[in-house]
This record gives structure tokens, sequence and C-alpha cells, in this order.
């Protein structure tokens, strides 16, 4: 079993930066793919951004250049650093972990473990 729970959401102005991290438990968390999902009210949840057990990571496109997912094994912990910020942005963002995929387009029923998310508002 994995438990995530994501924070430090908030609002903040274009142009701005944020880190997101994710408080991860379990052992199988160490060999999971950890993801960084969002959902724009009205639009579909989306991938943004995944790392591997090994490291290997991918993006989305419109987090490619101003975003960074990075983890602390040690500490069990996913980050997310968003910078350059921008109103379309503006989403829950939740973390997850599953095995047996690790990129943005997976589709969300393969996701296993889902965090309560946290806001993120870009003002303009």
């Amino acid at each position: 079993q994995v438990h995530l729970v994501e924070s430090g959401g908030g609002s903040v102005q274009a142009g701005g930066a944020l880190r997101l991290s994710c408080a991860a438990s379990g052992y199988a968390s160490r060999s999971y793919c950890m993801a960084w999902f969002r959902q724009a009210p009205g639009k579909e949840r989306e991938g943004v951004a995944t790392i591997g057990s090994g490291g290997t990571t991918s993006y989305a496109e419109s987090a490619k250049g101003r975003f960074t997912i990075s983890k602390d094994s040690a500490r069990e912990t996913l980050y997310l650093q968003m910078n350059s910020l921008k109103p379309e942005d503006t989403a829950m963002y939740y973390c997850a972990a599953g095995l047996g995929w690790c990129n943005v387009k997976v589709p969300l029923v393969s996701v296993n473990y889902w965090g309560q998310g946290t806001q993120v508002t870009v003002s303009s």
C-alpha cells in the first residue's frame, strides 16, 4: 500500500515559481513510477511529469523547460519545481504512483495510487 500526501500549492503571479512536494509511504514506493498530474476546472486530468525508479523523467509538452520532477528516495518524497508559471497552469495538482507505466500519456485507470491534491493558482 502506497500513501501519498501533497503539499506546497498556493497562489502566485504569472512568472513566479512554486515547489510541490509529495510525501510517499510504503516499501513499494521505491520501485514505483512516480508522477504529477493536474486537473483544471472543466478539463480532464492530465499527466505533467513522471520519474521512474531509475530516475528517468518524462514531461508533458506544456511542462518542458519550466517544470522539473525529482525525488529523494531516502525521504520518500517526490517534488515538482515549477518555474515561469502561467495562468493556464492553474489546476489541482495530484501526486500519483504505480507500476507498469512511466509516461505522461498513461491512461488514468492504470494509476494505482493518488494523493488528495494541492491547488495551484496563477494570476495574470
